[in-house]
């Protein structure tokens, strides 16, 4: 049997909501949806979701394709969605050039999703320093190793470069990487996707109005 039909026999053998999934009343929900998320999300940590807090975020290069790729959140208040990069990373510079991102979160032992789409905005440097330092020695270690996104000789320069930052990181917990940025999306849509057994998925949308404040409107599945 040869790779090709492996994976097409894994493919179609996969299930879908294995689970009994919850129920979405939208009638019975806050007016701004930072609320709703964090319900959501606190409900996934009980229910056991592995690690509920990755997220994919998609940018856009100078040359208009859609980017993508998986970070954490490291927040989510009136202000926005948070996470963090070095400024010169691919992210960075796409972010720099061309600040709107969508972020798409999934928990697939409950059936839900939440999209996020909007204009992303930098916090402060004290912002940026506070946010490393409230992570492990391990992050601040990793950032601290820096060239992100850029070409590598070989993988005995990551492990040198990695050791050094290691122990820099232990020495000097206080350290900061400059180019650290927190990045905040704000939002413009948020949607909410309760998926169901017999595929009638119910989806709720919050959109920003002129006026600042949020409609609320029911999608087709």
């Amino acid at each position: 049997m040869d790779d090709e039909r492996r994976f097409q026999e894994a493919l179609r053998s996969s299930r879908v909501w294995d689970t009994r999934l919850p129920g979405f009343d939208p009638a019975d929900v806050p007016e701004e949806p930072v609320a709703l998320f964090h319900a959501w999300f606190t409900e996934a940590v009980r229910a056991g979701a592995v690690e509920p807090h990755t997220l994919s975020l998609a940018t856009v290069d100078a040359d208009g394709r859609p980017d993508v790729r998986t970070v954490m959140l490291h927040g989510a208040d009136a202000r926005g969605w948070h996470f963090a990069s070095h400024a010169g990373s691919a992210k960075g510079r796409q972010l720099a050039a061309r600040p709107e991102a969508a972020l798409g979160f999934y928990w697939p032992v409950q059936g839900r999703q939440v999209r996020v789409r909007g204009p992303v905005r930098t916090g402060t440097p004290e912002e940026a320093y506070a946010d490393l330092h409230a992570r492990t020695t391990g992050a601040l270690a990793s950032a601290l190793v820096g060239h992100q996104s850029e070409l590598l000789d070989d993988l005995d320069t990551l492990a040198r470069a990695s050791a050094a930052a290691w122990d820099r990181a232990q020495a000097e917990p206080d350290a900061h990487a400059d180019s650290w940025t927190l990045y905040v999306v704000e939002p413009a849509e948020v949607e909410f996707f309760q998926g169901d057994e017999r595929r009638r998925h119910v989806r709720l949308r919050y959109r920003r109005t002129a006026d600042g404040s949020w409609a609320r409107e029911l999608l087709w599945p």
